[in-house]
């Protein structure tokens, strides 16, 4: 047994099996994939990785698995080694390349059964007698046990929260975690949370919800990774970059691909390297744009090229960026009081407002050149029938 230091929760114990699988090259290359993205061109401390957030998210659940007496010692090895491993699929700047890579290969960073079936994870799993099948099963949430790690409230989430808000120097990570697994139990097969764990279930949806707005949603965030997500799928496009390569790249790789590119990748890569970013031309919430934007998304190439004729703008510098509708699944977690099972926003009237709160802040943009916002903006607006909004004023004005 031996022991690191997490700067989020301590000391971290590794046994032979963990240590081992760390060593594997599909682990290591975790050390070079940045947890947030480009999140750091925001916060500049944001240039966690992968790999720390397994280890994290291993102690987690190595400490739920403490208080559950129902799960023997081999499911609890499956589940530390799943902990360990659960990330292994994400592509380089982890969720930036996520849609690309599924778009062309089909995979999601959750479908890790090829990856953990050969090489040298294998040979270790083997080694300890561990099911990469299983495995593969309690990652996706698939097992009773494994919504320990994919559920509505799991050891990933808290991990997650606490160690984005560290690193961001945001002060919206207060989630006593410590609290929350203590009074996390298996009921009836599900993973339940006991009614003295209500307050920190609470912590832990309101940390999510200041994060999205604050870090996960930051403008800059979502300009930044539209950026390189489309240089990424022009290199593709073009010849210049194998999809089915691209979820074995870590961000090294990815940048100095995209560095040598010579097409539009190139140089949305230079604007990258040198921040120099594609700016807001439209910024509009659900009142301003209607729900009718949203059958856009993943389709933005007519709309993009809608708006570049009118604008009289090359299209290739318009970006239109339609997030997905904000959920909190976490709001489904079941909260066990002394008579039945509630779910969390039935448990708290605080909780059921936050839905709402999600929605108010929900944004889609419409993103070129600082040169060509103007036109752009202009041009977004009619192509998206954007309502006006009532200009307000001061009690100096009336």
């Amino acid at each position: 047994m031996t022991v690191v230091l997490d700067p989020v929760h301590g000391y971290i114990e590794l046994d032979e099996i963990v240590q081992e699988i760390l060593a594997t090259p599909q682990m290591q290359r975790l050390r070079r994939v940045r947890q947030l993205g480009y999140s750091n061109l925001v916060y500049p401390g944001a240039n966690h990785t992968r790999f720390e957030h397994s280890l994290g998210v291993m102690h987690l659940a190595s400490m739920l698995m403490k208080n559950v007496n129902t799960v023997d010692e081999e499911k609890k090895n499956e589940l530390r080694a799943a902990s360990l491993l659960h990330d292994v699929g994400h592509g380089p700047f982890s969720h930036v390349t996520e849609n690309i890579i599924d778009k062309y290969t089909r995979r999601r960073h959750d479908d890790v059964r090829e990856i953990l079936g050969k090489g040298e994870i294998k040979d270790v799993l083997d080694k300890y007698g561990l099911s990469s099948g299983n495995l593969a099963k309690h990652i996706k949430g698939e097992t009773s046990i494994g919504q320990i790690l994919s559920s509505e409230i799991d050891v990933d989430r808290m991990d997650y929260l606490v160690r984005d808000a560290h690193y961001t120097g945001v002060a919206f990570g207060v989630v006593d975690y410590n609290r929350l697994i203590n009074q996390m139990q298996f009921y009836e097969n599900r993973l339940v949370v006991a009614q003295g764990g209500l307050k920190a279930a609470e912590s832990l949806l309101v940390s999510r919800f200041w994060m999205n707005t604050s870090v996960y949603y930051h403008h800059v965030t979502r300009i930044s990774e539209a950026m390189c997500s489309t240089a990424v799928e022009d290199m593709i496009e073009n010849g210049e970059l194998d999809p089915a390569g691209l979820r074995q790249m870590d961000d090294i790789d990815l940048v100095a691909a995209m560095r040598k590119s010579r097409g539009h990748g190139g140089e949305l890569a230079r604007r990258l390297d040198s921040r120099q970013l594609y700016k807001r031309a439209l910024y509009a919430g659900l009142d301003a744009v209607g729900k009718s934007v949203l059958k856009h998304r993943g389709k933005t190439s007519r709309v993009e090229n809608e708006i570049a004729e009118l604008a009289g703008v090359d299209p290739k510098d318009i970006l239109v960026d339609i997030p997905k509708m904000p959920e909190m699944l976490e709001m489904r977690a079941l909260i066990k009081t002394d008579s039945r099972m509630v779910p969390l926003n039935e448990a708290s009237h605080f909780i059921s407002i936050l839905q709402q709160a999600h929605m108010d802040n929900w944004r889609m943009g419409v993103y070129t050149p600082k040169e060509h916002c103007e036109a752009v903006g202009k041009a977004a607006r009619e192509v998206f029938d954007v309502k006006k909004t009532i200009k307000q004023f001061k009690l100096s004005d009336l």
